[in-house]
Order: structure tokens, then sequence, then C-alpha cells
């Protein structure tokens, strides 16, 4: 985010947009907004937040301590000062999203949102590292996509945003109905439809269905920015018809508005030609697999949509590094030598664990080096979960990979379904088979770590970081 020049919010126009009761002495300039005492940095506005196994008001006085200017609450806790900066409202959730509204509505920014069932993350991103020479540009931190993630980052946006991009996400249907609905995209990019959540959904029709919720938040004549290679492709296009939305397609169909024509892939970047209407253009991006070459279009796509310079943006993408926990490469410890880590530990599906063996592919490992895969389990796949784990035994066995290390209930399917040669580890949790991972590793080694957030791949990943390469193994 550019740095601001002015204060985020003053108290009195926050204590106006939340439609609450100010008391005690409250910072008159607010410089920014939080959910989580941890983190909450001198100035900010605190909102304690009431979930199913957490009440922020139980950390307002920690976060009055750390520095906060006021704290949004719906009760007053006890043990306060009489003085306590606090501004009272009838509901601390629906306060964030007036919040999120206002800023919304006080900047003249062209805004973004995307969605799909993969590549959210990086597509926002990507999208953010090309507008930011561009003009003033505020994205969502993280994978900030859901009931809370969203409105804080529309709360967190500037008046003199120029450019925003916001990332939705789901599992369930509506959820993404309510979320369009504070963002109000100009554009909107749905990736691709994939299954994932499957355990809450009835089908990939159903999940389609769900991701074009986004249109609901667009006015029309806006741009929807649609992926023409995905079978639900004409689903989704249908949908955005029926808003009166400019649909622009991206992919290597023949009739894709933002069109692949090549591709190089390299282990550590791709050299793309690709067309955007009538124009040509030949650019680097600099982050390997062709999954990110798709997503690359959309990027440029959204960017044309927006009137941002196509040229400019292009070659912005030539510097986009990887993403901690989404693709990010680090040279690690390991006896005697280096070896390469990919952290794709963050989330996990079967279209991304695919991909994620396409860039493992593409790899070059030196010396007696070799390509390694330690996987996770793949969450929230319904009664087909044991199967799709068991599928991905094929793309793996032909991507070249010479170790492939499990951890979960579900990878155990993967894992009995493997070559015996590929065989080197299970265990039922990450915490478990790191040290054998980390035993394993040899210099010139190039090892990808996947799984889905909960299977908490980051216990493997943490460790190697650290430089602790080697430890005393354990059984599982």
């Amino acid at each position: 985010m550019n740095a601001r020049r002015h204060p985020l919010w003053t108290a009195a126009e926050l204590a106006d947009a939340v439609q609450g009761t100010a008391s005690g002495h409250l910072a008159p300039d607010i410089t920014g907004v939080s959910i989580d005492s941890r983190t909450v940095a001198p100035g900010e506005a605190f909102v304690a937040l009431v979930g199913p196994n957490f009440d922020g008001h139980d950390y307002v006085g920690k976060a009055l301590a750390a520095g906060a200017g006021l704290a949004i609450v719906a009760r007053r806790p006890a043990g306060l000062d009489a003085d306590a900066a606090l501004v009272l409202v009838d509901d601390t959730q629906a306060a964030l999203e007036h919040l999120g509204a206002r800023a919304r509505a006080r900047a003249k920014a062209h805004v973004v949102a995307v969605t799909g069932s993969v590549g959210k993350t990086s597509t926002k991103e990507a999208l953010a590292h090309c507008l930011t020479d561009q003009g003033r540009t505020h994205w969502a931190t993280g994978s900030f996509n859901n009931q809370w993630g969203v409105p804080l980052s529309l709360a967190r946006m500037p008046r003199q945003t120029e450019f925003g991009v916001f990332e939705l996400g789901m599992n369930h249907e509506g959820e993404i109905r309510a979320l369009t609905a504070q963002v109000r995209p100009d554009v909107a990019i749905i990736t691709t439809i994939e299954p994932a959540h499957l355990e809450y959904f009835s089908g990939i029709e159903a999940i389609a269905d769900a991701k074009a919720e986004i249109f609901e938040g667009m006015a029309p004549g806006a741009t929807a920015i649609l992926n023409r290679d995905n079978p639900m492709f004409g689903r989704l296009a249908a949908a955005a018809r029926a808003r009166d939305l400019k649909i622009v397609s991206f992919g290597e169909h023949e009739s894709a508005e933002a069109r692949l024509l090549s591709v190089v892939l390299d282990a550590e970047a791709s050299e793309v030609k690709a067309s955007f209407g009538d124009r040509t253009l030949h650019y680097r991006l600099g982050v390997p697999g062709k999954h990110l070459v798709m997503n690359s279009l959309a990027v440029l796509a959204a960017v044309q949509a927006l009137g941002a310079d196509l040229r400019q943006a292009a070659d912005a993408l030539g510097t986009l590094a990887g993403l901690a926990g989404r693709g990010k490469r680090v040279a690690i410890a390991v006896g005697g030598g280096k070896a390469t880590l990919i952290d794709e530990s963050y989330n996990a599906s079967p279209a991304a664990m695919r991909a994620a063996f396409a860039v493992l592919a593409a790899q070059h490992p030196t010396g007696t080096g070799r390509r390694i895969a330690v996987l996770g389990d793949m969450r929230e796949l319904g009664p087909q979960d044991a199967a799709l784990h068991r599928d991905l035994a094929a793309p793996l066995a032909v991507s070249g990979v010479d170790l492939v290390f499990t951890c979960g209930p579900l990878m155990r399917n993967l894992f009995d379904a493997l070559p015996p040669s590929l065989r080197g580890s299970h265990c039922e949790t990450a915490a478990e088979l790191a040290p054998l991972v980390a035993d394993a590793l040899r210099a010139g080694d190039i090892v990808t770590i996947k799984g889905s957030l909960g299977t908490r791949m980051a216990d493997i990943v943490k460790p190697l970081l650290s430089g602790i390469s080697k430890s005393q193994p354990v059984s599982c």
C-alpha cells in the first residue's frame, strides 16, 4: 500500500460511520484498524469481534495498553479505566461492515474483486503488484477473504485510493453474496472452478453458482473476467450476462479475448506471448508454472478493463516473486550444502496439487539432488476425498518426482497407491513427519511442501527454514 499522507480516520468520523457512541479520551486521528490485540499498532482502532471460539472484548484492555487509539465494543469490558477510549455499538461485526462500507463509499477507487477455486491470493497479489506503480493502490493482506477479512480490508482503505484489489472466498453458498455487496467491484475475476469445498456442495455446478454470486454486487456494464478454458465458463458467462455485465475471457481457447499464444516454462520463470484484443504482448512472468501464466492473463485483462497501462503492467510481472506458503522458493541448509524449498504449505486442492507437481517437474536438481514432494491432506472434499487423494498418484509418477512423503489420514490413500520406489514415509501428522523429511534431505534436492491449512504443513516448513536440516528420526 502506498504511504498515507493523512490519517485513515478521525475518531469522530469513525464513530459516525459505525453508528456508535464515543466515550473516554479517544485519539483524534486513527492510523489503522485491527481485530487482533496481538498485532494492534499504536493509534489503530481495535474492533472487539465475537466468534464461535473467541470474544474480542476479553482483549480490549490489552489492545488499549498496546497503544490502540480506541476500541469498538458492544459492551464495556470489566477492569478498564474510567477514561478508556471506547466507541459503543450494538454489534461489532456490523460496525466493522459499516466502517468498510463508508471507506468504499468515500474512496473514488476503481475496485477489483478476485475469487475462484484456486489462485485467488496469488492473482490478487499479482494485480496489486502491477497497479502499484500506476496509482495509489490498496489491497487485502494475505488471505483476508472472509466475513472478517473483507470488511477489515475495506475499512483499511484510505480515501485517496485509486485502485482497490480484494479477494472473496467461500466454502458455503451465500457467503460471496454477502461479501460482494460490501466490495461492489467494478471488475471481477473468477480464476477457475475446480473440485474444492465439495463437502459443502452437491457438485461442481453448485460451486460455480456460488462463485457467480460475485456478480450480484456489480453494476450493469461492469466487467467479469472468466476462464474460457474451464468447463464452467458457459454457466458463469450466463450468470454474468443476466447481470448485464461485460464479459472478458482469458485462456488458450481461440475465442478468448486475453489469449495465450505461446509460453516457455522455466524452473523459476516463464516467457509468455499473449494477445489482448488486437494487441500482442511478450512478457516475462517472474514465477514458474503454467497455472500462474494463465492467471497472469486474467491480471492483465483486469488492468486493461481498469484503463491502466497494459504494457507497464506486463513489464511489472517480470519482478513478481512467489509468496510464502504459495510457491516461494528458499535455499535451505542441509548437511554439507543447500537444497531448494518450494513452500506451497498454505493450502491445497486436487487442481492446485497438480499445478505444484508440474512446477516441481520443471525443476533441475543439482549434483545427486532429487525432486521430493511432501504432501498433506486436502480438506473439505466430501465423499470423494479418498479417491481424489489416490488419483494424485498418476500425475506424481509422470512428474519425475523421486520421493514422496505424506501425512494425514487421507494422504494414506495416495501413499498406498504409489510405486514402492517413490515412497518415503507416511505419518499421521505434519509434526511427526517433519524430522523424517529433514533427515532425508541432501544437497541439491528440490522439495515441494503442500497441504491444506488444517494439515499444518508449516510445521515441516518452519524447522527447515530455521536451518534445522537434521534431527533424530522417529517412527510413524
